[in-house]
């Protein structure tokens, strides 16, 4: 099915940046919001992606006002009588997608596709609010909509193939990289994404080290991710990481149980940049005076561990088994894995004087599945459970498959 008009649910800075990707590709798009003040902001946020271009003089100013006309803003389901595709960016509640779906599936032609932008609810459970299960589907883009490149496609328990396949040829339409992820809590990229940075958040909490070490350690000049754990979550917001961290949480169990300085710094309101306070103070530098406070107060009180050490394997190792997992759980395929680890989050790996885009996967065959193994028992042993390392890993390296220096570990390798 070809698509010829969209529309977006929800105007906060997805449902916005998601709206003007949408019309970049010159497909007319609704938004719709229950808040006008939301709608102005997502209305001021698009005029502002689109003015960055023409400032930088890759966008005419009539290109733009062009581009500005095919987004109509509504406080009702006026129009969504035609659209082909509507995007769910509503806040991730279960039950307030549900409620949004099921209004859409009045209003809505029966051939419309209905997506969700979820980052780790099921889209199966959401489908059951409709009378079209096969034609709902998770379409999650990251943020900021308008430069990352990669979106998951999820289909839900009973989405056609039909379905798959239209929603994966718009996404190429947007001009982004779709990948399409077995339906699981937190789908991949996030699933993989948590353990790293709730590993940081504990060696935080427990005195290990600060968060500019941590940052600098796990940042350009160390690791060589774009930019370090704190800074991302300072970003992303932390009432977001603190949502999708208890989700998984309570979905995986001991695996991935949640850092107790998120509720903290959730319940003080810190939720990053966009309330000007999350691990570090905005507009500042250096150590935030209150989170300090606060992890001092954990500490005494007993609620988390101290004298613990920070490396950068403490970070990266729950990343790469929670990749192992997804390989042997037929999330998605090796190469769409590492794929959607760097398009998504930019990964990156320092090797030298040079970055290297490398997902995590190829990093491990380039460690060696044997000496990755090796490290996580070893933090398994220190640490606890959340380490333990998934059968595969334990079974290649039976086989002898331990990565580029053997010539096979989860890809092939020519030596």
């Amino acid at each position: 099915m070809y698509i010829f008009k969209a529309a977006v649910v929800g105007a906060g800075a997805m449902g916005g940046g998601i709206a003007q990707v949408i019309t970049y590709s010159g497909l007319p798009v609704i938004v719709k919001d229950i808040d006008e003040k939301q709608l102005k902001a997502a209305e001021e946020h698009i005029r502002s992606i689109y003015q960055r271009r023409v400032d930088k003089g890759k966008m005419s100013p009539t290109t733009m006002e062009e581009k500005l006309g095919l987004v109509e803003y509504t406080l009702t389901y006026d129009g969504f009588d035609d659209v082909d595709i509507v995007i769910e960016a509503v806040p991730e509640n279960m039950d307030i997608k549900k409620k949004v779906f099921a209004e859409l599936d009045e209003v809505c032609h029966p051939d419309c596709i209905f997506a969700s932008n979820t980052s780790a609810l099921s889209i199966t459970e959401m489908a059951s609010a409709t009378k079209r299960p096969h034609k709902v589907i998770g379409m999650h883009f990251f943020n900021p909509a308008h430069v990352m490149k990669l979106v998951e496609v999820i289909p839900g328990a009973q989405t056609s193939q039909e379905t798959i396949d239209d929603v994966v040829m718009f996404a190429e339409s947007l001009r982004k990289i779709p990948v399409v992820v077995k339906e699981c809590p937190g789908f991949l990229v996030n699933r993989l994404l948590m353990p790293y940075l709730n590993e940081a958040v504990m060696c935080l909490q427990e005195g290990a080290a600060t968060a500019s070490e941590i940052d600098k350690a796990m940042g350009r000049e160390g690791f060589g991710w774009p930019m370090g754990p704190f800074t991302l979550m300072d970003m992303l917001g932390i009432d977001v990481c603190y949502h999708v961290g208890k989700y998984l949480a309570s979905q995986y169990g001991d695996r991935l149980e949640a850092a107790v300085l998120f509720e903290e710094l959730y319940k003080a309101g810190r939720y990053g940049e966009k309330t000007g306070a999350g691990f570090y103070d905005y507009p500042g530098t250096g150590e935030s005076e209150e989170v300090q406070a606060i992890i001092k107060r954990l500490q005494e009180e007993g609620k988390v561990r101290t004298g613990t050490e920070f490396s950068v394997d403490r970070l990266i190792m729950p990343m790469l088994n929670e990749a192992a997992l997804c390989v042997a759980e037929n999330i998605a395929n090796v190469n769409d894995i590492d794929m959607a680890c760097i398009a998504g989050l930019g990964m990156q790996v320092r090797k030298g004087d040079e970055l290297v885009r490398m997902g995590p996967l190829e990093y491990a065959d380039e460690v060696g599945l044997d000496v990755v193994l090796q490290k996580l028992e070893e933090l398994e042993s220190k640490y606890g459970h959340r380490f333990h390392p998934a059968d595969i890993l334990r079974e290649k390296v039976k086989r002898g498959e331990l990565g580029k220096k053997t010539g096979v570990g989860f890809k092939e390798y020519t030596i």
